[in-house]
């Protein structure tokens, strides 16, 4: 790790203050230099300048001179189930420290996530929707399938009895459906985040929907092929998926930016996850298989990817990915265009689905959400702050007193290159400070 432990007063130290670093705390203000944070049970005790700073009683110290600390990063559209009990270390060892799990078989997850929670060092901390939401035919088996307004809230209230962070809503779910779901889930204080395919997106911010997911709802409220879109979101997956990924490129730019301002007024959050669409519009290209970020994926989950076998499900061509690729574009200038008008914008990034790494993908959806006209401190913030205000938990996303004490070391300025964020010398999960270089090794 190469960092640098200082001695401490007294005895039988419980704290740890780093110093020397600059410090961007997530809440979107200027970097603090030649910062001191002391921490402490797993907390951030406190937050200054190192001139005016003294070591407090059983504290150890960390020199950091010339490095950055950032908040741990939050991935709020991952996949986190027992099926794939590889990615958690891969998360940690990137720095996301926290994960949104949106869908995955409902005792199992709510278990995993049981067990996640109290595995400091080795797992990120995780919040989970349990099983997702879908109307009949339910796109997935191991979704819960609901056909009418009283099987809808049904299933909210078994949800939440199950434990959910919040209800995760998918393509069949039409607007009466939606609407009885998030007023159900209002009386328990829960969240619904959507990726929509029968309702648009301004029909379900008007709703109340807490988030979209993958930018869904979109086309579909502005195309002019609204009902060819919305049939193939019903015949399933990928004839949903691959229609709404064309639309894109036929949109107006002009009606694309009405809509992203109208939905910044509605106050929902996009969970844009432009690395999963920039992922799929490039699964034709050979180079994307050698990526050399790959190595962090075992073999096995590589082999159960099936890459060429879901291409061909899928029925994609060089016509499909050359429609994808052009449609990219828009959805850069709609996240462009919505963060400009004052939108939320939290990364998440469908990981760890086809070629997408767990906790490296955090990283490349920061970098595209640069490319697509954010800053690097607005990136920054989709990932720390922003996400955690999606969560609901007003400890994460900061470094203040009083807030978790999860952070990134990193040796580069990521505020300069958002692809900074990468140059990771050491990660804290909830006040315990992990060897980056151990946790690779144990793979």
């Amino acid at each position: 790790m190469g960092l640098l432990f200082l001695g401490c007063q007294g005895r039988a130290p419980d704290g740890l203050a780093l110093v020397g670093a600059t410090l961007i705390d997530g809440t979107g203000g200027p970097p603090l230099p030649d910062a001191a944070v002391v921490i402490r049970h797993g907390r951030v005790e406190s937050v200054g300048s190192r001139a005016a700073f003294e070591l407090p009683q059983r504290t150890s110290q960390v020199d950091l001179s010339g490095r950055w600390i950032i908040p741990g990063l939050i991935d709020v559209h991952a996949h986190v189930t027992p099926a794939v009990a590889w990615a958690p270390s891969r998360y940690l060892a990137w720095g996301v420290t926290t994960v949104r799990d949106v869908h995955g078989g409902l005792n199992s997850v709510i278990a995993f996530r049981r067990r996640a929670n109290s595995d400091v060092g080795h797992s990120p901390r995780v919040y989970a929707a349990g099983a997702m939401i879908d109307g009949l035919p339910a796109t997935y088996p191991d979704a819960i399938g609901v056909n009418g307004e009283n099987d809808a809230r049904k299933a909210v209230d078994r949800l939440v009895s199950a434990g959910v962070d919040f209800i995760k809503i998918y393509t069949h779910i039409d607007g009466p459906l939606l609407r009885a779901i998030i007023d159900e889930a209002r009386t328990f204080n829960v969240g619904v985040a959507g990726h929509l395919g029968m309702t648009d997106a301004i029909a379900a911010a008007k709703a109340g929907i807490t988030s979209i997911e993958h930018l869904t709802g979109v086309p579909e409220a502005i195309s002019r092929e609204r009902s060819s879109l919305i049939a193939a979101h019903y015949r399933g997956f990928f004839p949903g998926w691959t229609s709404f990924a064309r639309s894109w490129a036929e949109l107006d730019a002009g009606a694309l930016t009405e809509l992203a301002n109208r939905l910044a007024q509605e106050k929902v959050t996009l969970v844009p996850t432009l690395v999963l669409h920039e992922t799929l519009s490039r699964l034709n290209e050979p180079a994307l298989l050698r990526d050399p970020m790959l190595k962090d994926v075992p073999q096995e989950a590589q082999r159960d990817w099936d890459v060429p076998g879901m291409v061909t499900r899928a029925r994609w061509t060089d016509a499909e990915f050359g429609a994808f690729q052009k449609s990219r574009s828009m959805q850069d200038l709609f996240v462009r265009a919505f963060a400009a008008a004052g939108g939320r914008i939290a990364t998440g990034t469908d990981a760890p689905n086809q070629l997408l790494v767990p906790g490296y993908s955090e990283h490349r959806e920061m970098e595209l959400l640069v490319g697509a006209g954010l800053t690097s401190r607005e990136a920054l913030r989709a990932a720390t702050r922003n996400a955690a205000v999606l969560l609901g938990v007003d400890s994460l996303g900061l470094l203040a007193p009083g807030k978790v004490a999860d952070l990134i070391v990193l040796t580069k300025d990521p505020l300069m290159d958002i692809r900074n964020t990468r140059s990771i010398e050491a990660v804290m999960s909830r006040g315990r400070l992990l060897d980056t270089d151990s946790i690779r090794a144990s793979w």
